[in-house]
Parts: structure tokens; C-alpha cells; sequence
């Protein structure tokens, strides 16, 4: 299906075409004629699919229809998301498809601009997306009403569950007009038990939407995997970044200390580099996400903060350095390379505790994932290790701010830790 044969306002179909869309993806086509009809949905497809582009669709040309509103003083319509960079992406989208349609565009979250999104909650607005926590702050400060709310959506439905905002969801949903009064659509990759309980809660009758594939990661990822030792794992890396195209790779850890480890180690080794996580600074990380959009900035290391919704065009390469414990975090987190039909490759480094996740993963997507035997040659078996600062004995004095580097040949497994001296235990003294 062609957007053009679904008959919409002019200034929406201006905005998509300007935006490159031609043809519907698989969720849009099964999700719009019901969703521009009226009717609610909770819709389910793999990441990457036009989810977002199916709801601001549908908002924009429910909007259209009584352009007027409330004169926009409160919103007309709620999308909320679970995390900050996914708010950022949506406002994103929102402004290129709806830039011809004359509606006011607010972004509310936390960690910038406190009293800037609140001076312009207080002017008015009419597209309100935030992440629950901030929304509920100037709600109970009453800077804006949810009582003229004609469209809610939810993103990531399922991700809201996970990150245990699931009160504030009920708490901002009581505030709306009741369920029939305005339309509802929710969007997840996965749509279990509780999150169907939420729909058939707070949404009238919803038609359910399920884009069924032969696989459940995206068909243009091309899957490895490396079975390598903890102590060779950035050896191999080195050698992969040093011998593949990767042009635009994003590396994932578990965990903020491991990603802060690896940030160094590759930086001493000549590439560019930035990591983000849950609480790096929120102006740092939009910094780092538009470097990393504008090709300024080539690899980019994140926990599973950055794994969902954020849609950036050209991830050549997904490297899971780590290898994630919940099988959905695998597939959301190569679903950042080969979007909107595009090529890419997911490489994942599978060590002695990743191989522990390995077998719910490949169970979860439904086939085993491609194996590659690592050369000798592709190890890099020398390379420069930042030196930890030297702690000062002395409580006065510090220590040099320059870190130093030195090159090193890396471990080989037989080597262990050094013994440690016990410290002396102090003797009580006699009388």
C-alpha cells in the first residue's frame, strides 16, 4: 500500500513525502486503515518497522479534522515513552512529518531544561510526549490539565513494565478523559500477558495488530558470533575494528563500569569514541547521539539504555561485547543496525559468561546463530593499555592528572592475580 491511497490531509501528505516515505511498511499497512477510521489499536512488529510513523500518522490526521481544538492552551494529544533518547527521537519525527500541519510540539523529560518545558507547558501546547516521571511532576504542580486529551499513545509498552513505571502509567491514564472519549494506540515489540491486561484496561476495544515474520530479528542482519576467552575478547575486538568496514558500529555492555573500561582501551588504541549510559548527564548524551546520527562520531558504546525505539540511519555494525542476559535486549539491540530496510551486521563476542545466555537467546529467536572460528591473525595480541592512576600514600599531594599509557602484550590465560600480604591485625595492649 501507498501512502498516497490512504487519502490524507494535504499538509500530512506534504510532510511524508518531504520525509521519503512512499510505500507502508507491513504494521502500517495493517494499522492505519483502522487506526485513521477511529478505531484503537495495540499493535505489535519487530524493531525498526514504522511503529512511530504509524501513530503520529494517525494523530496528526485526527488532529487535522477539528484543527481548532481547545484554542492550545492544554494538549491535545499524549505519546508517552519510557526513556529520555527514545522522547528525543519520537519529537524528532513528529516535527518532520507534522511540520506542515501547524501544531504546537513539546518534549518533556528529565535532566535539561526544567524551567524551559515547564515556561512552555504554561504557554500552551498541543503534542505533548514525555517520559512519565517529569509529566507527572508538572502535573501535580498543575502547569498543564490532561483533561482535553483527545489521542493517548503509548511507545514501548512492554519497556514500561520492565523499567517499573507502570504506576505512574495508571496514575497519568486516570487523569485522561475516559477510555471512550478518546482514541487510544499502543505500540510494543512484544504484547504479553500484562501489557494486553493494559490495553483491555485503559483503551475501548482495541483491535489487536501483530506483523507475523518468519524471524523474529530483522531480516537484513547479518549474525555472528565468537566464542573467545574473557582475557582475548578486546583482542579480537581491536582486530575486527581494525580489519572490517565499520563505519558506524555501536558496541554494547552490560554493564556502565565495563563500557568505561572499554572506552579507555579503545581510545589508547587510535579510535574515536564515546560511551552513554543510564546516568550520564542528558545534555552529554544528546550531544553523543547527534555526533554519532552525523557521522562526526564513529563507534559509540552504550549499555541497554540506547537498545530501544532510537532509530539512527547508516549503524554499519552492532557489536555485542557483552552478551545480554534477556533474550529481547539481543533483538532489540542489532535491530539498531539494518533499519528501514537496510543491510547491516550484528557480531557478538561470546565469553565464558556469555555462553550461559547464549542458549535462551537462540531459543527466544528461533535459530542458532552463525559461528565464526577467529584466526590467530585477527587477535592483536600487543596493544597500548591505559595505566590506572597511582594512589598517593599521603593523605596531602595528589596524583598527576595526565594519564600515561604503555604498550602491552595482553594476558594470556595461565597468568593470575598477584598474591596479596594480609594486613597486620593490631594487639590490644596489656596493662
Amino acid at each position: 500500500m501507498r501512502f498516497e491511497e490512504l487519502a490524507l490531509p494535504e499538509p500530512l501528505g506534504k510532510g511524508i513525502a518531504e520525509a521519503g516515505f512512499i510505500e507502508c511498511t507491513p504494521i502500517q499497512e495493517l494499522t492505519l486503515p483502522l487506526s485513521l477510521s477511529g478505531r484503537d489499536v495495540a499493535g505489535k512488529g519487530q524493531t525498526g518497522t514504522g511503529k512511530t510513523a504509524a501513530f503520529l500518522i494517525t494523530l496528526y490526521h485526527k488532529l487535522l479534522q477539528n484543527p481548532a481544538g481547545n484554542g492550545g492552551r492544554q494538549p491535545r494529544a499524549l505519546i508517552l515513552a519510557p526513556t529520555r533518547e527514545l522522547v528525543v527521537q519520537i519529537e524528532q519525527d513528529a516535527r518532520q512529518l507534522g511540520s506542515h500541519c501547524g501544531f504546537s510540539i513539546q518534549a518533556v523529560y528529565g535532566g535539561v531544561d526544567y524551567d524551559k518545558q515547564r515556561t512552555a507547558l504554561q504557554q500552551g501546547v498541543d503534542i505533548l510526549i514525555g517520559t512519565p516521571g517529569r509529566l507527572i511532576d508538572y502535573l501535580k504542580q498543575k502547569i498543564y490539565s490532561l483533561a482535553q486529551v483527545e489521542m493517548l499513545v503509548i511507545d514501548e509498552a512492554d519497556r514500561m513494565f520492565d523499567l517499573g513505571f507502570i504506576g505512574d502509567l495508571r496514575f497519568l491514564m486516570r487523569r485522561l478523559p475516559p477510555y471512550d472519549q478518546r482514541q487510544n494506540l499502543m505500540f510494543s515489540a512484544t504484547l504479553n500477558h500484562r501489557v494486553m491486561e493494559l490495553a483491555y484496561e485503559f483503551m475501548n476495544m482495541p483491535e489487536k495488530i501483530i506483523v507475523k515474520s518468519e524471524t523474529i530479528t530483522a531480516a537484513n542482519v547479518e549474525e555472528i558470533l565468537f566464542h573467545v576467552g574473557s582475557r582475548e575478547k578486546f583482542a579480537l575486538l581491536l582486530g575486527l575494528l581494525q580489519r572490517e568496514q565499520m563505519t558506524r558500529t555501536m558496541v554494547f555492555v552490560n554493564t556502565k563500569r565495563e563500557g568505561e573500561r572499554l572506552h579507555g582501551l579503545i581510545e589508547a588504541n587510535g579510535f574515536t569514541c564515546r560511551m552513554i549510559s543510564g546516568d550520564v548527564a542528558q545534555q552529554k548524551r544528546l550531544k553523543i547521539m547527534r555526533d554519532f546520527k552525523e557521522g562526526s562520531l564513529p563507534i559509540l558504546i552504550a549499555t541497554d539504555v540506547a537498545s530501544r525505539g532510537l532509530h539512527i540511519e547508516g549503524v554499519s555494525h552492532v557489536v555485542n561485547y557483552d552478551l545480554p542476559e534477556d533474550p529481547e535486549d539481543y533483538v532489540h539491540r542489532i535491530g539498531r543496525t539494518a533499519r528501514a530496510g537496510a543491510e547491516g551486521m550484528a557480531v557478538s563476542l561470546v565469553d565464558e559468561e556469555g555462553a550461559l545466555s547464549l542458549e535462551a537467546i537462540e531459543e527466544y529467536i528461533g535459530h542458532q546463530i552463525p559461528i565464526q572460528w577467529a584466526e590467530d591473525e585477527l587477535f592483536v595480541t600487543e596493544y597500548v593499555r591505559p595505566k590506572r592512576p597511582k594512589r598517593s600514600k599521603r593523605r596531602t599531594g595528589g596524583t598527576s592528572s595526565k594519564s600515561s599509557v604503555a604498550k602491552e602484550t595482553a594476558p594470556s590465560p595461565g597468568d593470575g592475580p598477584k598474591k596479596k600480604t594480609p594486613p597486620a591485625t593490631s594487639r590490644r595492649r596489656r596493662r
